[in-house]
């Protein structure tokens, strides 16, 4: 059997291989047996999430009865943050957790993400036997009477969520501060505005509507000119924007100005160091931050430990190391102390925290990093060939790499979770770096393009 996970579980398409009822149904089965093998327990329940994809509903519906057929018990708490159904697997004391999710992807897509009974997301290991598991067949048909698995509704779930949200920040006053939101239509349309309104901010909401078809559509944090304009237009203290799923966080400043991951991991890091919060001094960053934030950190004695694309990588190697902070560029950001994954709303909430207690404003904040130019190019291709086995391809990389010298870099890679290449260029000179990005990706399109 082909693969399913990728290194954020299973995504793909709606209704087609493998995000089809048929092997969401094994996946449920799967993922049951898996932990009826490992405990020896009278019931199990998984708790089950979703974003706001009209496919959700017919995925939700075949894992439920995968995971009732094998005679464990779900709890269904319906349209939450990814984070959210990672605090809710432990708050409910339940098995493991699932979301229902492709995160900043087109609604046409769909995926699955399982974090075991810790919160945390399954590793490689795990996911592997669930693939032998449905390879080999689950037979469930000894599963009968009262033996087999019943599916709830937690009506109180997302109240449990914004509670727990609020006391990341011990209920701070964020009165005084003027916010623009941008759900992206997706998950954390119920529970995102509230929790900012009810710590006292002046909330203006955008895209809260979902209708199934329009998350991550032209909003969220893959399109943060949407919030520029509204912070400009209010006069506002900050915007902030969420992915489909709301695991990661883009923000801009009170003058429109964007402030990546990088820049948050940067503010962050700083603050929790001078407040002794930052345990061995240490962040956890991945291969594609900006130069700039080694800079920063190094400027204020702070390591910096590098980790493949990914936040669950830049989560193992906190765990692994006993770090408390880490993230991406692309504003996942790991709050060790809260969070067992990344959390777009808890990291919106420490950061107007430290505008709140150290009194200055988000553009101020940011002085602490200085972003070197990037140019980031992402082509569509047909299948993912291994790159240096393209002659063409790498000599063009290595002709890139010879240019820049040791005053930049490139990284090319491949996605995890779609059939892209994405092209990562960043030196000191802007039109350097965009000029090489394009020949590079012009390379690729060429040989590899769709």
């Amino acid at each position: 059997m082909k693969k399913i996970f990728g290194t954020d579980g299973v995504r793909g398409k709606a209704n087609v291989h493998p995000m089809t009822p048929e092997m969401v149904l094994q996946i449920g089965k799967a993922v049951a047996y898996s932990l009826k093998e490992k405990n020896r327990k009278e019931r199990y329940k998984i708790v089950i999430g979703k974003d706001t994809r009209l496919s959700g509903y017919m995925i939700e519906s075949a894992l439920t009865s995968g995971i009732c057929s094998a005679g464990v018990d779900v709890f269904l708490v319906g349209p939450m943050p990814t984070p959210a159904i990672a605090h809710l697997t432990k708050s409910l004391n339940a098995d493991a957790g699932i979301v229902i999710s492709a995160s900043h992807n087109p609604a046409e897509d769909n995926g699955i993400k399982i974090f075991s009974a810790d919160g945390y997301k399954l590793p490689d290991k795990m996911e592997e036997e669930i693939e032998n598991l449905i390879e080999r067949g689950i037979n469930s048909e000894h599963i009968n009477g009262d033996q087999i698995g019943k599916a709830y509704r937690v009506d109180d779930a997302r109240g449990r969520y914004i509670e727990f949200a609020k006391s990341s920040i011990d209920n701070m006053s964020l009165r005084g501060l003027t916010i623009v939101l941008d759900c992206a239509n997706g998950a954390a349309y119920s529970v995102a505005p509230k929790i900012f309104s009810e710590l006292g901010a002046k909330v203006i909401v955008l895209n809260d509507q979902p209708n199934g078809l329009n998350i991550n559509l032209n909003c969220g944090a893959l399109y943060p000119d949407v919030i520029k304009e509204e912070v400009l237009e209010n006069d506002a203290d900050i915007g902030i924007a969420f992915d489909g799923d709301a695991d990661r966080v883009i923000v801009c400043d009170e003058n429109g100005k964007n402030v990546d991951g990088d820049h948050i991991l940067a503010i962050c890091a700083v603050n929790m160091k001078n407040t002794g919060k930052l345990k061995k001094n240490t962040i956890v960053a991945t291969v594609m931050s900006n130069m700039g934030l080694d800079e920063a950190m190094e400027e204020h004695e702070i390591n910096v430990i590098k980790t493949p694309v990914g936040d669950r990588y830049v989560i193992e190697e906190m765990r692994k190391g006993g770090y408390v902070l880490g993230g991406e560029q692309s504003g996942h950001i790991i709050f060790k102390e809260y969070s067992t994954t990344g959390d777009g709303i808890i990291t919106a909430l420490q950061l107007l925290k430290i505008m709140k207690t150290e009194n200055k404003k988000l553009s101020e904040l940011s002085k602490v990093m200085r972003k070197y130019p990037q140019a980031l190019i992402n082509v569509e291709v047909r299948h993912k060939k291994d790159l240096n086995s393209i002659p063409v391809v790498s000599e063009k990389i290595k002709e890139a790499e010879k240019i820049l010298g040791d005053s930049g870099r490139i990284l090319v890679r491949y996605s995890g979770t779609q059939n892209v290449c994405r092209i990562m260029v960043e030196g000191k000179n802007e039109t350097k770096v965009s000029k090489l990005a394009k020949e590079v990706a012009a390379v690729i399109k060429e040989e590899q393009g769709v």
